[in-house]
């Protein structure tokens, strides 16, 4: 039991992070998204993640060079896939904001971490369970599809919240807590990211045999994750690098990171503290799973805690201000159901 306990406190402390981790984002001034992202990046994608594994896998490249070839290419490219849905979870937060944002992204990805593995298992094995077809001649498996169900029903909720927002506020009050609100864009992003964000997961599960290694070597199982974490990192910097760096050029923001007129320690301190705090929901996640040694049950606890502490955030930086009582009652409607659906996901792959 104390094991549990503290596989759940560790999931809190991960999804508070990835709660929490946009909010220094917000009060970098007057720079362009793009260069306040790809710097925060390198934090979150390169520095943070190598530190982690530099002090607590022994060996840690010997591991990465003695690697089977296969295992890390699809870590890699998970990680790639990854850092798409990561660069389209910003531009959600961007346009949505914390609240609506998480709620619909967090929704999605369970979804579609749950139904993507047993799909691909259909269409590219021969495998006999485990499958999409499988699923609905079992209980666990019927479940797991009543909880997608559930999800899309829940961020068609959240959807509606967000169109009755647009409808009710004037642009002072909806700009005021989301500077850039679209509702448009931001359900385009969001559909984006929640689909391809589930990708770490898949990455976590090919990386196994990297985290064998690192207990192996001698490193403590909470930490073993941290190898694998690096390789998906490295994916994720990819595709947000050639992004970042695209953007800059185009829109001739690379000034950003030597002009004077701006903020320019606060601005890198703030990018930096956001980086971190992006990885230490992984971090974190790692060692939760380690203690609750079923996969399902923490990627529920993870996706629930992120959307109950982004909600919160979300209240409290007023995203919601000059909305009436009812739309923010089919919001909070919105959130519930996305979080009995990612219970429903998380018991069912637990009863597969």
């Amino acid at each position: 039991m104390g094991a549990v306990l503290l596989g759940v406190f560790l999931h809190f402390v991960g999804g508070f992070a990835a709660g929490s981790f946009y909010i220094p984002y917000k009060e970098v001034k007057r720079w362009s998204w793009e260069s306040l992202w790809i710097l925060g990046g390198l934090f979150s994608w390169l520095l943070v993640p190598w530190i982690a594994a530099l002090i607590t896998v022994p060996g840690y490249g010997s591991i990465l060079s003695n690697a089977d070839t296969s295992t890390l290419f699809w870590t890699y490219i998970f990680g790639v896939l990854w850092g798409v849905g990561g660069l389209t979870f910003g531009l959600t937060m961007r346009y949505l904001g914390l609240s609506l944002g998480m709620a619909i992204v967090m929704g999605l990805t369970s979804a579609f971490g749950a139904l993507m593995p047993p799909l691909y298992r259909d269409l590219f094995t021969d495998a006999t369970t485990g499958t999409l077809s499988y699923m609905f001649s079992t209980t666990g498996g019927l479940l797991v599809l009543g909880g997608v169900v559930v999800s899309l029903v829940g961020i068609g909720v959240c959807g509606r919240a967000g169109m009755m927002k647009e409808k009710e506020v004037s642009d002072a009050d909806k700009y005021a807590g989301v500077a850039e609100f679209s509702l448009p864009k931001g359900l385009a992003v969001a559909i984006v990211s929640g689909v391809l964000s589930a990708a770490f997961n898949w990455g976590i599960n090919a990386g196994h045999p990297l985290a064998q290694a690192a207990l192996d070597s001698g490193a403590n199982s909470l930490f073993q994750n941290n190898v694998t974490f690096m390789l998906i990192m490295w994916g994720g910097l990819t595709t947000n690098a050639i992004w970042c760096v695209a953007m800059n050029i185009r829109n001739r923001s690379y000034t950003d990171y030597v002009n004077t007129d701006t903020p320019l320690v606060r601005n890198y301190l703030l990018c930096a503290i956001a980086g971190t705090t992006w990885f230490l929901q992984f971090f974190f996640y790692g060692m939760g799973a380690s203690r609750l040694a079923n996969d399902a049950s923490s990627w529920v606890l993870h996706m629930s805690f992120i959307i109950i502490v982004s909600s919160l955030w979300g209240l409290f930086f007023k995203e919601w201000q000059g909305t009436s009582r009812t739309n923010r009652q089919v919001l909070l409607a919105g959130i519930v159901i996305i979080l009995v659906s990612v219970v429903m996901v998380g018991f069912g792959n637990y009863l597969r």
